[in-house]
């Protein structure tokens, strides 16, 4: 609560029969005329003000915003809650107990290490798809989550018990962003006879999809979460917001997805990272809920740091679906409708800047190879498969008739884009700037005899995984009924998957499960080999589980440039599966298309899916359900009972996770033996308060990295491979090959997760030629020979050598992996040089006491002349023990030859509260500190 109110803002609400405490925007001079997101963060500041964090100036720059200037004031936002799932929650969880033996050590009181704000971790990241395509694969899947994460979840259930205000959702449940918005999700939030918007950040990216719902959030990383969960405010500067209109109706043939890829497209061409995305105008009211989730999800793939609609009937509507209390709907709306957060259409607010969509120009697409912002329209699909497949194939295989243009492959504007399945003619759409023929791709088949003895053939551009997965489709009825009657219509055309297809159903709720069931559709889907194989991330997060070994075998030993198709929001490289090089993204329902056609070389338009049983060939466009056909079917199929019944007991979990033996105790009992849950160092040898930080001084490049290194590449995650220094530390601690797990799950162990940091298969270090993978070169031996990253970083320790990386413009893209800065420091990387970073990577490394810089503008390590064999030395870091932050630091890189490239680097610490976060190493030790004061 509030310990000022220098705008008389605080009164009364009255909902439901309940009287509510409540600040009010209209107290402040300017309220009005702002977006909705920015209605959001004042109330935020006006409930929190107390004169020294939060002061009355702080409100009226953000009352007077100016949505022209670039972002120059910093508030301090204090979110309602937080929520994790378990890959990124087990080590909050981890941090936490650590914190509790570090403050106790230092004469503080443990219990004071407690959340303040709710917290809660859904476990949905551990499910791997082992099993599949047959009746009972979600249960053996189920059965080897347990298998291999019983420590793990007996360390949470202890959590759970230890610490007050947070809360586990068994495994089983659902994926943790769908859960949130069908359940965890207030709109409004009700504390101490208050009522305030509900608020949140995530420990993962995607967390934006309950923006859909009006809800503000975004994803940080573990360790600013952890801040949160103990009442640290979230550092931020006052966002530009970009106003997104919408406008016009999806037309027949297209998705929501489709519309996601759309968006995401334009949003990433234009550029909003950093920024608020708000979707306003005429057109919001006719979006269904489940699509602004959708589009919300995405935001991390277009850069935004929220994407949200407002509150409105829709909202309403959503709320009452999925059996929130009534007395719960009455306030979000009686609040919203007071506080001037109700979406009135015809008022279009200030913003930043514009875009607009007509709906109706949106045309089926996939995007793919390796970035979801590279949208291609269906009917261009196969011949940009062929262009891409020139990067992952041999040049003996290259394309045999010259080259498509490479201008044919841009993502096309929507308005430019051809459609596919609504009549229109695309006959005019060139293929190929120059006009040439368009050239045949490489050809290399394979004889390949499957376990059930099969006999087939694989070549380049086969689909050997087409999963619907995610939360950003899973959670829509639309996509996903439209899949199931799209299956529905296959079988009784007699199509079938082609036999090399590893298929599977991971649905992000049980309600999705129930509504299949009472459609009568799960029998067509498990036709097709999509059967139920968990509640989970799965394929999205690397969780595909091993291609059967036959087809493993065959395309590793030929060396095959196969794909998977998903229906997620993550497909960079190496994330999917080690086998697969080529990742695309779709629809659920173009997800089974591909799944039939077996092949990414394939034209929709005018090839056949098959032979019908009559002998006449099979379209894609005779077995696309219609809208009303899947319209029909959701208002038939979905009911409110369902979401009541399978979240009446959310927490409780099944008889498995009932029956896990829980440890009992404030401070947690360490298991030296433990490969899940060890305790990691972050507070070793910490003092009550901090030492002066220093200047870097003949510092090593640990990694020269090009454009796009997302977090995908330098945080562990996917499978663990038995030679690298990974799978070395678990062979050596007796754990045999089958249980090594993921990375994602082995989070809570500091040591494995050391080791696979930038162990990427996909990572390329421009210190060696032609290595992808972990590898550098070792400076402390003579002529720098090629090491592991993790080896190589241990000869520098013990040297006492720094290390820096050196990078290009958008590093640290993707999602909000809290591991790619633990990592990075735990290694002995002091300072980060790009040409550009994203958000929330970028901060995660302040918040690990990381340096992170900037080369001059446009400026980068090849053109200052730099190829990493430099010896480094930063000065000027040391005015921050002033107090003040320095705009640039000076940089002096010395060749061997004795050549010195200097430069002044841009500090990118943006606020003086990350400024405090670095003096103290970091925000966990700045949080500790604050505690032992107090």
């Amino acid at each position: 609560m509030a310990s000022t109110d220098s705008f008389g803002s605080r009164g009364t609400i009255e909902a439901g029969g309940v009287e509510y405490e409540i600040f009010r925007l209209s107290a402040v001079e300017g309220a009005e005329r702002l977006p909705f997101s920015l209605k959001v963060l004042l109330e935020n500041l006006l409930r929190t003000e107390d004169g020294a964090g939060v002061t009355a100036d702080h409100i009226r720059a953000l009352a007077s915003w100016d949505p022209a200037a670039e972002p120059d004031t910093e508030i301090q936002f204090t979110p309602a809650r937080v929520i994790m799932q378990d890959f990124t929650g087990v080590p909050c969880v981890v941090d936490l107990a650590t914190m509790r033996e570090a403050v106790t050590k230092l004469g503080g009181d443990p219990s004071r290490v407690n959340p303040l704000a709710p917290a809660e971790l859904v476990i949905d990241h551990s499910v791997i798809i082992d099993i599949f395509g047959r009746a009972d694969a979600f249960e053996r899947n189920v059965e080897f989550e347990y298998q291999r994460n019983r420590e793990r979840y007996q360390f949470l259930r202890w959590g759970q018990g230890a610490f007050d205000d947070f809360k586990v959702v068994p495994p089983g449940t659902g994926i943790v962003h769908q859960v949130n918005i069908e359940h965890l999700a207030r709109v409004v939030m009700t504390r101490d006879g208050q009522a305030y918007p509900d608020t949140l950040v995530g420990t993962d990216s995607h967390t934006t999809m309950v923006n859909g719902l009006g809800v503000l959030g975004w994803g940080v990383g573990g360790i600013e979460a952890e801040a949160a969960m103990l009442g640290q405010p979230v550092s931020m500067l006052i966002p530009q917001v970009v106003g997104f209109k919408l406008t016009g109706e999806i037309p027949a043939g297209a998705t929501a997805t489709d519309v996601v890829l759309t968006i995401t497209e334009m949003l990433r061409r234009h550029g909003v990272v950093g920024k608020f995305v708000e979707f306003y105008g005429e057109g919001v009211g006719a979006v269904p809920l489940a699509n602004r989730a959708t589009i919300g999800n995405m935001s991390p793939e277009f850069g935004s740091t929220a994407a949200i609609f407002p509150i409105d009937a829709e909202t309403i509507r959503y709320l009452k679906l999925t059996g929130r209390p009534a007395e719960q709907i009455a306030l979000v709306e009686a609040y919203a409708k007071e506080q001037g957060l109700w979406h009135d259409p015809a008022r279009e607010p200030v913003f930043s800047e514009s875009l607009e969509l007509d709906l109706s120009t949106v045309v089926p697409s996939i995007a793919g190879p390796k970035r979801p912002q590279d949208r291609v329209p269906l009917t261009e699909a196969r011949d940009c498969f062929r262009q891409a497949l020139t990067d992952y194939v041999d040049d003996d295989f290259a394309i045999s008739k010259g080259r498509v243009d490479e201008a044919s492959c841009e993502s096309f504007p929507a308005s430019d884009a051809p459609a596919v399945f609504n009549g229109q003619d695309t006959a005019d759409r060139p293929h190929n700037h120059d006009h040439s023929p368009l050239p045949e791709r490489a050809v290399k088949r394979v004889p390949v005899t499957l376990a059930n003895g099969t006999q087939t053939e694989l070549d380049h551009g086969a689909v050997v995984i087409a999963s619907i997965t995610s939360c950003t489709n899973t959670s829509n009825p639309s996509v996903m009924l439209g899949a199931a009657l799209l299956a529905r219509n296959a079988v009784d055309r007699g199509l079938a998957v082609k036999p090399w297809v590893k298929t599977s159903m991971a649905p992000g709720s049980q309600v999705v499960s129930a509504y299949y069931e009472k459609a009568g559709l799960w029998p067509y889907l498990e036709k097709l080999g999509y059967h139920l194989v968990g509640y989970g991330c799965t394929t999205c997060i690397g969780n595909s589980g091993p291609l059967p070994e036959e087809i493993s075998a065959a395309v590793n030993e030929a060396d095959l440039a196969v794909v998977s198709v998903l229906s997620g929001n993550r497909n960079f490289e190496g994330r999917i599966n080690p086998d697969v090089k080529m990742n695309y993204l779709a629809s659920p329902p173009l997800v089974i298309a591909y799944a039939l056609a077996g092949t990414m070389d394939f034209d929709f338009e005018n090839q056949p899916l098959g032979t019908a049983s009559d002998g006449s060939e099979v379209y894609l466009r005779d077995i696309w359900p219609s809208a009303q056909d899947v319209q029909a079917t959701i208002d038939t199929a979905i009911t409110q009972e369902m979401f009541i019944r399978d979240y009446a007991d959310v927490f409780r979990g099944d008889e498995r996770w009932r029956s896990l033996p829980t440890p009992e105790g404030d401070t947690f009992a360490w298991d030296e033996n433990s490969t899940y849950v060890r305790k990691p160092p972050y507070f070793e040898g910490m003092t009550r308060e901090p030492a002066p930080v220093s200047d870097i001084s003949g510092a090593r490049v640990l990694a020269l990295l090009g454009d796009s290194v997302t977090t995908d590449h330098i945080s562990p995650a996917g499978s663990i491979k038995e030679d690298s220094p990974a799978g070395a530390y678990l062979n050596a601690h007796g754990v045999e090959r089958k249980d090594f797990n993921s990375y994602g799950s082995r989070r809570g162990n500091h040591e494995v997760m050391i080791r696979g940091t930038f162990a990427n298969i996909r990572l390329r270090n421009l210190l060696l030629d032609g290595v992808s993978g972990g590898y550098t070169r070792d400076f402390t031996a003579d002529g720098g020979p090629q090491a592991t990253i993790f080896d190589a970083a241990q000869n520098y320790a013990a040297a006492g050598t720094p290390l820096v990386v050196l990078g290009g413009k958008e590093y640290g893209s993707g999602s909000s992996r809290d591991w790619a800065a633990k990592g990075t420091a735990l290694l002995g990387v002091r300072a980060v040089i790009v040409e550009s970073f994203e958000r929330i990577h970028r901060s995660n490394l302040i918040g690990m006491g990381v340096l992170p810089l900037q080369f001059p503008q446009g400026e980068s390590a090849s053109s200052l002349g730099l190829d990493g064999t430099e010896t480094f030395d930063i000065d000027g870091i040391t005015a921050l023990n002033e107090g003040s932050t320095p705009r640039t630091v000076h940089v002096s890189a010395r060749k061997d030859g004795g050549e010195t490239i200097e430069f002044d680097a841009e500090v990118r610490i943006d606020t003086p509260g990350e400024a405090d976060y670095y003096r103290h190493g970091g925000i966990m030790q700045y949080v500790l500190r604050g505690m032992l004061r107090s």
